[in-house]
């Protein structure tokens, strides 16, 4: 699947801003610092983001959940 291919459902980051595709996905991860990046929560996100791109179908599920799960993780741990 392409890298621009949509998210069912957009992901939420903030209540002005959300992100629609794979391609913006990975682009806020790359924004963020180095040492975030690397933390688990982030690299499962990446992972998953990878394989919806390279083989579509329900990891683009998987690459959502990720998303909002490493996402929301500073809010369980607050």
């Amino acid at each position: 699947m392409p890298w621009s291919t949509a998210f069912d459902d957009p992901v939420r980051v903030s209540d002005k801003r959300q992100l629609l595709t794979l391609q913006e996905a990975a682009d806020y991860i790359m924004r963020l610092p180095e040492d975030v990046q690397h933390e688990p929560r982030w690299q499962t996100a990446i992972e998953t983001l990878i394989n919806a791109a390279e083989t579509g179908g329900g990891w683009m599920m998987f690459a959502r959940i990720a998303m909002l799960r490493a996402l929301n993780a500073d809010d369980r741990r607050g």
